[in-house]
């Protein structure tokens, strides 16, 4: 094929038909991807369309998949540097393609947060509007809603990012389903009160507030992350959250100690292997806590405590907890929803749920959502 010479370089504060997915810093200088299903879409009337990546990184590395027309055609790791991605070429000029480039990895909390950096489109066509769709949907949870083990045979146990997806995801396809837009708000391990080894600076409510407060603040090279995150720009319809497994793991892990300090923490069982009754009201009071954080910040959300492909252990706390919180606040927009089991045939690798598990749990939890959502 020859080169081709009608090829234009944009930067994105050029491009005006541009939609961006997930939180951001506000920043198209470049533009930072944070979050699992986080990226850009583009519809793009032409035949052959670059973007210029940079990422950095001591461990883990990116990945993105690339969609055209709703269909993912590429995945790939992103290696350090700075340089050209080709997301289609030598395809009909005057067709319409929605673009969708999206990261597959959650940040991390270490090693300088698995960014990615967006610089500039190399295209040779015109960009058309991109629509919003009718809803919002919130996701936040673990390991699961990060979309890990979806990708990678049955014995793959590696903690890498090959092995994440944010498109063979529950997330991804719960909101297809119900042609919503959405966020991701994840991170491998942590829950809602501590992490599965116990770690209580490991929780996702201490940061909700922030653009992405988990990231490690003495390599971070994006300080605005740890700023407040502009809620009024997106509000959600729903929000959905996916937490309990890894603050059921901490009951049977060992307990936790900050090695500067010395301070320890464990969720304890009893002697007859129940959990032990103050433990478990610790857990509820945080579940309660979040709740009050969430609807602070997002006031009109009907919002869905959707737990269980790895088992639902804390089920009753889960249910206690939402109650409490209905019965003290008379907010009825709160439900619970249990989400189904992964089984032998559904795992995906690193014992997590493969792409059935997300895709069943996908077709209930979009049911569900489905009889919540306003009519639009």
């Amino acid at each position: 094929m020859k080169e081709n010479y009608n090829l234009k370089d944009y930067s994105l504060p050029e491009i005006r038909n541009m939609k961006i997915h997930g939180r951001t810093t506000g920043r198209l200088s470049p533009l930072t991807l944070l979050w699992t299903g986080s990226g850009v879409e583009f519809n793009a009337k032409g035949s052959e369309l670059w973007i210029e990546v940079e990422t950095d990184y001591d461990i883990h590395e990116p990945w993105i998949s690339i969609l055209i027309n709703s269909y993912p055609v590429a995945r790939q790791m992103i290696t350090a540097g700075r340089h050209w991605i080709c997301i289609f070429r030598g395809m009909n000029a005057d067709v319409v393609k929605n673009v969708r480039i999206v990261k597959d990895v959650q940040p991390m909390c270490f090693d300088k947060g698995c960014l990615i950096h967006l610089h500039t489109v190399r295209f040779d066509g015109e960009f058309m509007p991109v629509e919003d769709k009718p809803y919002k949907i919130e996701f936040i949870g673990d390991s699961i809603t990060s979309g890990e083990g979806t990708v990678g045979a049955l014995c793959e146990q590696d903690w890498i990012p090959m092995w994440f997806s944010a498109v063979d995801n529950y997330t991804y396809m719960t909101a297809k389903a119900l042609d919503a837009d959405y966020r991701v708000i994840s991170q491998s391990g942590w829950g809602v009160l501590t992490s599965w080894d116990n770690n209580p600076n490991c929780n996702i409510p201490r940061y909700y507030e922030q653009i992405c407060g988990i990231l490690p603040k003495e390599n971070c090279t994006v300080p605005e992350a740890f700023s407040l995150n502009d809620f009024d720009s997106w509000q959600p319809d729903v929000v959905v959250v996916n937490l309990g497994t890894n603050d059921a793991n901490a009951f049977n892990s060992p307990e936790w100690r900050d090695e500067k300090t010395g301070v320890r923490h464990k969720q304890r069982l009893n002697e007859d292997g129940t959990y032990n009754e103050e433990d478990l009201a610790t857990f509820e009071n945080a579940v309660v806590g979040f709740l009050h954080k969430l609807r602070k910040y997002n006031e009109s959300a009907h919002i869905v405590w959707a737990y269980g492909m790895c088992g639902a252990p804390l089920m009753p706390s889960v249910c206690r907890a939402v109650d409490t919180y209905t019965r003290s606040t008379g907010d009825r927009k709160v439900s619970v929803f249990q989400l189904p089991n992964t089984t032998n045939e559904t795992m995906g690798s690193r014992y997590h749920p493969g792409r059935p598990a997300h895709e069943k749990a996908a077709k209930e939890l979009a049911g569900f959502i489905g009889g919540l959502l306003p009519r639009k």
